[in-house]
This record gives structure tokens, C-alpha cells and sequence, in this order.
């Protein structure tokens, strides 16, 4: 293979354009509903607001203005997750060219995270994880373009995007702490000045009706997601078992990220220019995060879910690659791709394989078929259309997605003071037990 002849963009356009169109057939054709978290985020976007009592709103907010141009159409879904992902690739990409002097080399960099599972096979599910993935790169990158360039556009860039990526999830702020101890150091080395500051503007603006609704909600999402972490039952030996688990997790997910760098690198020779503001920033953005979510695990005793660390990766790639790049051997890059074309395949193959033999997961849940049972059970009973559904947001929301008239979701303990309701008693009465046990409760409600 002549390296010099590889036309890198070329490559990176292939590849993005491949990764998109796989990523959206693969599940549309194989699921039969959308998965849970979609879901959850559908049944909030059929009713807005600032704040929902798992999850900061910003996802709720995408998948509202798909269902706006789409309507209850599977694929779009598939394609607003695909749209997250590879905008995020693309990112990578322009910011490697910053970091990293051969474009083959930045083209490897965006490569290996085709060797980390949170980009390809977890992908489909869109979720606060894949919300957070395009404003972790654009915050990196306008952070970075702000200590290059000092211009008050990128600062406010910055200050926009780190805001739009706490909307997406909390964890994000781990990212903006880390990003915090480089600005800290910056300011130490008297290499940067207050310009900076002209990111909180938008940051605190955008952020600030969420603020608001957060208070006024007793700080309901936060107090769901120390209950997820398992906070309030800890004993001694969670401080350990918990971070150790943490760890080994880590290593299996990187594993087959480490065997792509070591068909281009033979030898791992390190030596750390600290003095080298370029490798700061990327050791800063990459390993920070991750020794503060461990940090957290270990004083807290807390569990840390393995989806949380979904965006905490999209660096690697440029940071490996930059300090391994002179022990880059590009004569090996046979076997760099070999293994690269076998994740890409074995990947979505895997997918569809679960997909269409395990028929007892979330995407094979009958959503459809649910939905024409009720309508045909409303519209016998009232010439209305309905308008709210209670109920979990997996059952109810399903019915939200899926009824004609997009109801609106009011939870479980809401009720709508209404003549017209149906239960699921008045649905399934000739088999309700087996009906309740299989979907859960739900009332819609109509005019």
C-alpha cells in the first residue's frame, strides 16, 4: 500500500457516510420498537419543560423536533442518533488537525474509536449519552480554539456549547471541571487573559431556565441520579469494590481500542513534554474526567454505570495518536485496517444478530399493536381524540408515540380530571391480568 497516495478526506468521507447509512438500517430494519431510553425521551417531548425528573431536557428537546417533521416514523430516530455520532467523528477530526502533522494520522485517530463500542453498537439508542457526544467535541474545540486564537467569538462558542451539553446530561460538568484545572494552570503560567470570561455569559443564559426549573423541582434529577449511583447504602467495602469494578470495566471496553494502536505501534516509548501546552490540553480533556468520576466512586462508594462514560473517550484517539505519532510505522497499516474493517462488520452484524433472534427485548415490545387496540377501543366509546396518557414512561410513552393524535404524557400519579378515560381494564378486560403483567398500567384521556 503507498501511503502517500491515501486521499485522507476521501477515506474520512467513506467512512462517515458508511458508519450512517449501517447505523440507520441496521436497527430500522431489524427492531420492531424503539428502545427504551428513545422512549423515555419521546414521552417527555410530547410534553415539555425545562427539567424532567431523570434527565436535564435538552434530549427531550431533539427528539420533539424530530417527531415535529417526522411523526412516529422508527428510522428518524435511528437518524437523529447517527446525526449525533457522526457530527462528532467529523469534530475529531478537524480538531486532530490542531494536534497532528500527518493527515494520515488524524485519520487514524478518528478510526480507533470505531474500536470503542459506546460509537458504534450502543448507538442506535438515542439517548442523553449520545445528546452529550457533539457538544463534548464542540466544547473541547472551541475551549482549545479560545487558547490558540483568545477570540471573545470562541469564548462565547464555548460558553454556548458547554451549556447545551450539561442540558444534555450532568456527568458533562466533569469535563468543564477538568477544563477548569488547564484554565487554572493557564492563568498560574500568566498565558492567557480574562477573555475567558466572556464564556459564562451564554453559559449561565442558557443554563439558567433549567436552573430555575431545578429549584423549583426540589432538585428532583439530581436526587434521581445519586439514587442510581446507590448513594445512602454504601458499606466499607464498596469504596473499594466499586472503583476496582469501575477500572476493569474501563480496560475490557478499550481493549479492542489497544490492539488497533498496536499494529501501528511496536514499541510504547513514553516521554512527556509537560512543558508542551498541546499535550496538557489533550491529557487534560482525556484522563481528568475519568480520575474524577473514579475519585467519585472511591469516596462515595458509589456505582458507576457503564454508559455514563459514553463521551468520555472521543479523545483517545487524538491523544494516543499524538504522543505515539513518531513510533507511528505506517508499514503495518495492513493490520491496523484488517482489524478496523472486522469491527466495522462484526459490530452491526452482532447487532442485527441479537436483534432478530432474542425476542424478549425492549425493541421487540408490540408499541403498535398496543396503540390500534386502544384507539379502537376509544373510538368505540367516544367520538374525541385522546389527549393525555398516564402511566410509566415506557408504557404510556409508547402509547404516546404511537396514538394518531401524539398525546400528551402526564406521568403516573398525574391525573386529568376528564369524562372521557379508558384504562387498561376497558381494553384488555377479557385478559387483564396477563395484559398488566406484560405492559403496565395506563389511562388515556380525551377532550
Amino acid at each position: 500500500m503507498n501511503i502517500s497516495k491515501i486521499n485522507t478526506n476521501k477515506i474520512i468521507t467513506i467512512f462517515l457516510f458508511s458508519h450512517f447509512i449501517i447505523w440507520i438500517l441496521i436497527p430500522a430494519i431489524t427492531n420492531d420498537n424503539l428502545p427504551l431510553d428513545t422512549i423515555e425521551a419521546l414521552a417527555w417531548g410530547s410534553n415539555l419543560d425545562w427539567g424532567f425528573n431523570k434527565h436535564p431536557p435538552l434530549s427531550a428537546f431533539a427528539v420533539e423536533i424530530f417527531y415535529q417533521i417526522f411523526g412516529n416514523k422508527d428510522w428518524a430516530y435511528y437518524l437523529l442518533s447517527q446525526i449525533f455520532v457522526v457530527i462528532s467523528f467529523f469534530l475529531v477530526w478537524e480538531f486532530s488537525k490542531d494536534f497532528i502533522k500527518k493527515k494520515i494520522h488524524s485519520l487514524i485517530a478518528v478510526l480507533l474509536l470505531e474500536g470503542i463500542y459506546f460509537y458504534n453498537y450502543t448507538t442506535p439508542e438515542f439517548n442523553v449519552y449520545v445528546c452529550e457526544l457533539p457538544f463534548w467535541t464542540l466544547t473541547v474545540l472551541f475551549c482549545w480554539r479560545g487558547f490558540k486564537n483568545n477570540q471573545i467569538s470562541d469564548w462565547l462558542f464555548f460558553g454556548l456549547f458547554a451549556a447545551l451539553g450539561v442540558l444534555s446530561h450532568y456527568l458533562f460538568i466533569y469535563l468543564l471541571i477538568a477544563i477548569d484545572v488547564f484554565f487554572l494552570y493557564m492563568i498560574l503560567k500568566k498565558k492567557i487573559n480574562f477573555k475567558f470570561l466572556f464564556s459564562l455569559i451564554p453559559f449561565f443564559l442558557v443554563l439558567s431556565p433549567h436552573l430555575v426549573w431545578l429549584v423549583e423541582n426540589d432538585y428532583t434529577t439530581i436526587t434521581y441520579g445519586l439514587h442510581r449511583t446507590g448513594t445512602g447504602d454504601q458499606i466499607f467495602l464498596d469504596h473499594l469494590i466499586h472503583p476496582v469494578k469501575f477500572l476493569g470495566k474501563q480496560i475490557g471496553i478499550l481493549i479492542p481500542f489497544f490492539l488497533m494502536i498496536s499494529f501501528l505501534v511496536s514499541r510504547f516509548k513514553i516521554k512527556f513534554n509537560f512543558k508542551d501546552k498541546k499535550l496538557l490540553f489533550l491529557l487534560t480533556i482525556n484522563i481528568i474526567p475519568i480520575i474524577l468520576i473514579f475519585f467519585t466512586s472511591l469516596l462515595m462508594g458509589v456505582k458507576i454505570r457503564t454508559m455514563w462514560m459514553t463521551p468520555f473517550y472521543l479523545f483517545f484517539g487524538v491523544l494516543f495518536i499524538y504522543i505515539f505519532q513518531s513510533q507511528i510505522k505506517l508499514i503495518k497499516i495492513k493490520g491496523f485496517t484488517l482489524l478496523f474493517l472486522f469491527l466495522f462488520i462484526f459490530s452491526p452484524f452482532t447487532y442485527a444478530y441479537i436483534s432478530i433472534t432474542q425476542t424478549d427485548k425492549r425493541t421487540d415490545y408490540p408499541g403498535k399493536k398496543i396503540a390500534i387496540e386502544v384507539q379502537k377501543s376509544w373510538d368505540k366509546k367516544f367520538n374525541s381524540n385522546i389527549r393525555y396518557v398516564s402511566g410509566d414512561e415506557w408504557t404510556a410513552g409508547n402509547l404516546s408515540y404511537h396514538l394518531k393524535s401524539r398525546p400528551k404524557w402526564i406521568g403516573i400519579k398525574n391525573e386529568i380530571k376528564s369524562k372521557n378515560i379508558l384504562s387498561i381494564v376497558d381494553v384488555f378486560e377479557n385478559n387483564i391480568s396477563e395484559a398488566v403483567t406484560k405492559i403496565g398500567y395506563f389511562k388515556v384521556y380525551g377532550e
